[in-house]
């Protein structure tokens, strides 16, 4: 079983009951919905699903929600605009006065956020501008590379510390849709401070969904500048490689990959890869040397999650993507001895710490020991997040008796969270069951050895033990 999660997302090409448990039995964990894209209607039915397969036991998926943002885009176009290289071309944010060949951006403080010399990047860098003149109600740029620019195309301004707000109307829209239709995690996109994320959790507490956990998408300079107090303050945090590697340097990007990564692991938060690891399999039906390879550094860089996008929405090959990213997991994690490093104790109370300290030994006393696996009893994640923190080498086993918990679970690396319906506040009958649960399931035989953790009550008090058992 791998230890690196894999988030996918759905759309056309996935939406269908089978295709779904084909997605699950290949090894996804969380399914992601795109709503710069999706819609209500066509998310709700597939949501249902989802839900309906997971309470049959066909599946066990978390859903995601991930966030337009405040995107920056030009307008509609009647026809599409041929600009040439070395050319000049007027930019406008009054698309009253745009003329033909003019291009209109909906950034309205463009004029005064802009600088000349500076460059204004459209449709992903198919088409960059150089800014030469700036006038009271337009710019005039110089084209850098032959391009065609059509309508509602994304716009990027580089090193610009923009005007906009960490969540749009439509956004508040969608959370309150993935709130309504029980969704476990939103990735927030364009995220630039901690105050963008200030504002999502209060609108999840708002709205009595606090459990929902914020992964906090790192796509621009800004958070890189902001980078570690946006890690402090997110549940998780995504590489979004697609519109990072436009905003900063494209050959900074692995240094910025592997910057986002440390932090994260420093501070004991889970963290996603994402954008092109599998982008060719979006036609062909096998990926590159190169992406083999970026799938097998994710894993070495000990992320949480790998994520695929268009592979699994509007790809020709979506099963034999999710495979194919599973297969290298597996064979990269075969090769990987995780030394357990300690992460700071920063959002944990004393308790939390103790229990933090409780978990790193069960870690190592399961390895010298040469145990089958770690069980954890948790009521709320916290006992899973802190041991994935810690990059287990063995199978750890979480058991939970809230769904909500066993949703969040699926993101973290190396747990294998369970459903305990017969949970109770006795401790040993909780660890019996759950031996029990894993026997059935085959994960367990007799004389296998095993180490618990689990809360302990006592005069009104929970106190985590550790427990070395020898399955009967």
């Amino acid at each position: 079983m791998k230890k690196t999660k894999i988030i996918a997302t759905v759309w056309p090409a996935t939406e269908s009951e089978e295709n779904l448990v084909k997605m699950y039995n290949a090894g996804v964990n969380i399914v992601r919905f795109n709503f710069s894209h999706a819609t209500f209607d066509g998310a709700r039915p597939i949501a249902d699903r989802i839900k309906k397969l997971n309470s049959e036991g066909k599946t066990n998926l978390s859903l995601l929600l991930d966030t337009k943002g405040p995107e920056i885009r030009t307008g509609i176009v009647e026809n599409k605009i041929n600009l040439v290289a070395g050319n000049t071309v007027k930019i406008v944010v009054d698309a009253s006065k745009r003329w033909v060949e003019d291009i209109y951006c909906d950034y309205e403080y463009l004029l005064e956020d802009i600088k000349v010399g500076e460059t204004i990047i459209i449709d992903s860098g198919l088409c960059n501008v150089k800014v030469l003149e700036i006038h009271g109600d337009y710019l005039i740029g110089e084209v850098l590379n032959s391009c065609v620019i059509g309508s509602k195309r994304h716009i990027n301004l580089p090193w610009v510390r923009l005007k906009l707000p960490g969540i749009t109307d439509k956004d508040k829209e969608d959370v309150l849709f993935a709130i309504e239709n029980n969704y476990d995690f939103i990735a927030m996109s364009f995220v630039r401070n901690k105050e963008n994320i200030a504002e999502l959790r209060e609108l999840l507490a708002e709205n009595n969904a606090s459990h929902i956990k914020i992964i906090s998408k790192v796509e621009n300079q800004e958070a890189i500048e902001n980078l570690e107090e946006i890690v402090m303050h997110s549940d998780g945090v995504m590489v979004a490689r697609g519109d990072l590697g436009i905003e900063v340097p494209i050959e900074k990007l692995p240094f910025y990959q592997k910057e986002i990564a440390n932090l994260c692991l420093k501070n004991g938060k889970f963290f996603i890869i994402a954008t092109h690891l599998l982008e060719t399999m979006i036609e062909n039906p096998f990926p590159t040397r190169a992406e083999v390879s970026d799938i097998y550094n994710s894993v070495i860089a000990s992320a949480d999650c790998t994520m695929l996008s268009g592979e699994t929405t509007t790809g020709k090959y979506p099963i034999e993507a999710i495979t194919m990213m599973s297969k290298v997991i597996i064979e990269t994690e075969k090769s990987i001895q995780n030394p357990h490093n300690n992460f700071c104790n920063e959002g944990l109370n004393s308790r939390d710490i103790e229990k933090k300290a409780l978990i790193r030994h069960s870690i190592s006393i399961a390895e010298e020991l040469d145990a089958k696996a770690i069980i954890i009893l948790t009521k709320t994640g916290l006992l899973a997040r802190l041991a994935a923190a810690f990059r287990p080498n063995i199978d750890v086993y979480a058991f939970t008796k809230n769904d909500t918990s066993v949703n969040y679970m699926n993101i973290l690396y190396a747990i294998k969270p369970l459903l305990l319906p017969n949970w109770t506040n006795d401790y040993l009958s909780n660890v019996e069951n759950a031996i029990a649960t894993l026997k059935s399931k085959g994960l367990l035989s007799s004389q296998d050895k095993i180490i618990a953790v689990t809360d302990i009550q006592k005069d009104g008090n929970e106190f985590p033990i550790i427990e070395i058992i020898e399955v009967k």
